[in-house]
């Protein structure tokens, strides 16, 4: 990538162009918006396992997620890191540092090579004094990334471990995964069994004896940094019983 305003994508549009995820920052804008917050900053590929931002690093500039997957981690109590949420393309990166100038509340890590954009500080404020839509938009992004952490925390309440890996795995396919087969889904980024305990709020061994039961089941198979769901509807099934 030359950090050019028209630097193509891997269907060879331009990502000006592109159909974003409707969740995501650049989903929610207008096509003027959206192609103005594409003309700030660099363009900045990376490669996978990369650290873009660190916990409690004084770092301050945002980054807009044009390619790939990233996985947001924090550090625990007990010295593990727990898995936050993962984010796509389309996605808003360190907007919390850059809007209140504190340290990083969480390190990110790519999950595959990555194309963003790499916007300074001062450039994004501008931008939201300047553009209002834009600013709005980000405050709808924020709020929608409070809404779904509460929203985690809620479906987990009163919830089994094998319940609750089911419906990790379902978000995780259903949100990131490709489609595969009329009933399928991968999921091809690494996450861990540490990671998927995070996610479910269960201890590993938990997880990991779930995990096999998925997989003598049929539902899932796991490979090499994939996971696939050889079935969605079953794996909804076991994720949210009927009553």
């Amino acid at each position: 990538m030359d950090g050019g305003r028209r630097s193509r994508a891997e269907n060879g549009r331009p990502y000006e162009e592109r159909d974003w995820p409707e969740s995501s920052l650049l989903g929610r804008l207008g096509p003027a918006d959206r192609n103005h917050l594409l003309t700030l900053g660099a363009r900045v590929p990376y490669p996978a396992d990369r650290v873009l931002m660190r916990e409690a690093e004084r770092t301050d500039h945002v980054l807009i997620l044009l390619r790939g997957l990233v996985k947001v981690t924090g550090h625990a109590d007990d010295d593990r890191d727990a898995l936050l949420a993962v984010r796509m393309r389309g996605d808003l990166l360190g907007e919390l540092a850059a809007l209140d100038g504190q340290p990083r509340s969480a390190t990110v890590t790519t999950c595959g090579p990555l194309v963003t954009q790499s916007v300074t500080r001062a450039e994004f404020l501008a931008c939201l004094r300047d553009r209002p839509r834009i600013a709005h938009a980000v405050n709808q992004s924020v709020v929608a990334k409070l809404r779904a952490a509460n929203t985690h925390r809620v479906n987990f309440i009163g919830c089994d471990a094998a319940t609750r890996l089911a419906r990790v795995l379902h978000h995780l396919a259903m949100t990131y995964g490709e489609p595969d087969g009329n009933d399928g889904a991968v999921i091809r980024w690494p996450i861990t069994q540490p990671e998927l305990a995070t996610l479910a709020g269960a201890s590993e061994p938990s997880v990991q004896k779930a995990l096999r039961r998925l997989r003598e089941e049929g539902v899932v198979t796991t490979g090499y940094r994939s996971i696939r769901v050889e079935g969605l509807a079953r794996l909804k099934s076991i994720a949210f019983p009927d009553p």
